[in-house]
């Protein structure tokens, strides 16, 4: 089976742990004028068609809107935003892509915003503060961004405690604790199931 566009771009053992896009209100406001048009013109061309039978053919014009409001949504469900395990991802395009990630280490704070209607509809926006020459990634009126936010934060967080070498010379009382929480970032996608045996058998060694 071929692999999908974003598969194709993780790395060994990198695994996605959100997939998100801009709130369904961008894509509305974008279509909504694509719509009244649609409309428009179904109600005029029927209208006319009571007094003049060819102008049916005028409903070929409601194609316009319509190819127009296919784009628009073409080009929203296109544009997703992504947490690894490793890294933060934007993807654009619809079939020229265009990817901006940003690895989890470089990642210095983490500011969200969001108004009173995005509190309630459940939408804001995202930055991130980087040390990359990018320096600030801004993710305008995502769905969910608290979640996006935490996904993230949790990601980094767990990030460091696999690197931090934290498995290294283990206490024996420990061990028990430190195969738990591995389990718990197998569960999670952040450890495979060869890297959780192979630790898991280093550590009851070691015992």
């Amino acid at each position: 089976m071929a692999k999908s566009y974003i598969q194709s771009m993780l790395g060994e053992n990198e695994r996605v742990l959100l997939v998100t896009r801009q709130h369904w209100f961008v894509l509305f406001s974008a279509i909504l004028a694509e719509i009244l048009i649609s409309l428009l013109v179904i109600a005029g061309v029927s209208a006319a068609t009571l007094y003049y039978p060819p102008a049916a053919f005028g409903f070929v014009l409601v194609l316009v809107p319509l190819i127009s409001m296919l784009r628009d949504i073409l080009i929203w469900n296109n544009h997703e935003y992504l947490v690894t395990n490793r890294r933060v991802i934007q993807i654009s395009g619809i079939i020229n892509k265009n990817v901006v990630d940003s690895s989890l280490e470089k990642v210095n704070d983490v500011k969200m915003s969001q108004s009173f209607f995005g509190r309630i509809f459940d939408y804001g926006d995202v930055e991130i503060l980087t040390a990359s020459e990018i320096g600030v990634n801004l993710f305008k009126r995502i769905g969910d961004p608290v979640k996006f936010k935490t996904a993230m934060l949790n990601a980094k967080e767990k990030l460091g405690f696999a690197e931090s070498g934290t498995y290294a010379q283990p206490h024996t009382d420990n061990i028990p604790a430190l195969i738990a929480e591995l389990d718990e970032l197998r569960k999670q996608g952040i450890v495979t199931e060869a890297e959780f045996q192979k630790k898991k058998t280093e550590l009851l060694a070691k015992m």
